[in-house]
């Protein structure tokens, strides 16, 4: 009996400092983006922020990221625009409520300082499931992580209005995901 208990505290042990889960927050958090509109740039941000992150920098590759931000949230600072974008022609947040990204595989970078790695994954909106790819930063707070990170997207891909003469097509995204330890 002490074999067996001594077994599965051991396994506990391991499973816990093997893959460690954490909650992303909206305090603390920021999905923000950037767009051209009438040749200025343009943003917004995002809220509802929701899922579960898995991660250990002693295991990396192990790590996963399943999260998804509500795309009714939007806020450009503009009601009229904020409407619109929330609309069938944009987001279609009736038939498409939320964003969502999730890894395929996280890796070191070639950077030699500690807390920088590479995500690779999907994002999915209105539907349309892309693979993205983009080196990202942790920061430990505490108990818990911060994770930066920017990428790149066409708006025209994943079918986020239509081509525009006075709307970029290109999209930066910036992320800073407060994770809390569950």
């Amino acid at each position: 009996m002490k074999v067996y208990f001594s077994f599965l505290l051991f396994l506990t042990i391991s499973i816990a400092a093997y893959s460690q889960q954490y909650v992303p927050q909206d305090a603390g958090s920021k999905v923000h983006f950037v767009i051209k509109n009438f040749g200025i740039k343009t943003g917004g941000d995002f809220t509802g922020l929701k899922g579960k992150i898995s991660f250990n920098p002693n295991q990396i590759t192990n790590a996963t990221f399943d999260v998804t931000v509500s795309a009714g949230t939007i806020d450009t600072d503009n009601s009229q625009r904020d409407e619109s974008l929330v609309g069938e022609d944009y987001f279609d947040v009736k038939k498409y409520p939320v964003i969502k990204m999730t890894s395929t595989k996280i890796s070191t970078t070639n950077k030699t300082n500690a807390g920088y790695y590479y995500f690779t994954g999907n994002l999915t909106i209105k539907g349309v499931t892309q693979t993205i790819s983009f080196p990202f930063q942790v920061e430990k707070i505490n108990d818990d992580y911060l994770f930066t990170g920017e990428f790149q997207i066409n708006r025209l891909t994943f079918g986020v209005g239509e081509r525009s003469m006075v709307l970029g097509n290109m999209v930066i995204v910036q992320l800073k995901v407060l994770a809390k330890h569950q």
